[in-house]
């Protein structure tokens, strides 16, 4: 099986260079979590999309940063699969309040997203450490291999 990840910015806050995020992406499935099999997708939303996705399906009222959809199955042991929504206008809003970027705040939600698929709870104070531990150490290690700002589409002047 060929892994994939379809990334889609269905979203206009930011232009986002999809290529150089896959990377980071693909890195952190390989190298951060030592997963050798996945299909993913991945949604860039805004408030209004990621608020119906959390409202009609976790019946949770207004937005939040990402929601993890687990399709994996037992047919396919090994296989990490689902779907994530990532909401980049709480990416954009929380930056600054974590002293952060929106892009490693962005990279920061995809990896909080995966890890759910791993397994990983934050619904309790107890194993919500143990996430964010695994949190933290993945993004220090992407964030020496990755520059996060290059995730920020720019043009190119002619």
């Amino acid at each position: 099986m060929k892994n994939r990840v379809d990334l889609r910015n269905q979203q206009r806050t930011h232009r986002v260079d999809r290529i150089y995020l896959l990377k980071i992406v693909h890195s952190l499935l390989k190298h951060g979590l030592q997963r050798e099999h996945y299909a993913l997708g991945i949604y860039l939303v805004e408030t209004e999309a990621m608020t119906r996705i959390n409202e009609s399906h976790l019946r949770h009222a207004g937005s939040t940063d990402v929601i993890a959809f687990d399709y994996s199955d037992s047919k396919s042991p090994g296989l990490l699969a689902g779907e994530l929504f990532v909401c980049m206008d709480e990416a954009v809003r929380q930056a600054p309040i974590y002293h952060a970027t929106w892009q490693s705040e962005l990279v920061r939600y995809v990896l909080h997203g995966i890890l759910h698929l791993c397994g990983y709870d934050d619904r309790r104070i107890d194993v919500r450490k143990r996430m964010k531990k695994e949190e933290n150490r993945i993004m220090r290690q992407l964030a020496s291999r990755f520059n996060f700002a290059r995730i920020a589409f720019k043009r190119q002047r002619n």
